[in-house]
């Protein structure tokens, strides 16, 4: 079975997001999602099918709040305004969208308002932002690739 079967097949769970944003978001294409992925979640470690695991990574800040106010500080405190952010929700049957981060910061309620997990890859910055609803935000360097030798 390919991987890309049930992928973003609920673009209305982020309805809100889209209609807040118009045109200005992208909805990724499996492949694209895929894509965007190897630079950014990974490349980290994980624990579990839903945690990152940041021991061993550069963390640059972390934050007790979990909720779209202090996403939208941390987005904006951590990425230029035209920066391309790509959000990542915790289930495969929500697409990922493509969007300028200030976009994100501004629409933070909308994007937050149906997952309880998501990571925002700030393409420009190097960044990823963890929020995990009850937990807080996480935001770390994303590591360069592991090279693998060839056996």
């Amino acid at each position: 079975m390919s991987g890309s079967k049930g992928y973003g097949t609920r673009p209305e769970a982020i309805r809100h997001v889209l209609e807040a944003v118009g045109d200005s978001a992208m909805l990724l294409t499996y492949a694209e999602d895929r894509a965007f992925a190897s630079l950014s979640l990974n490349r980290f470690p994980s624990v579990g099918s839903v945690r990152l695991d940041w021991s061993g990574a550069e963390v640059i800040e972390w934050r007790d709040g979990f909720d779209p106010a202090e996403l939208r500080r941390t987005v904006r405190a951590h990425a230029a305004t035209d920066e391309l952010a790509v959000v990542f929700w915790d289930n495969f049957v929500i697409p990922s969208i493509a969007l300028d981060a200030a976009l994100v910061a501004d629409h933070a309620e909308a994007v937050l308002e149906w997952a309880a997990r998501c990571w925002i890859f700030l393409a420009d910055s190097g960044l990823l932002i963890e929020f995990q609803d009850g937990e807080g935000l996480t935001v770390a360097r994303i590591p360069e690739p592991v090279a693998v030798l060839p056996s």
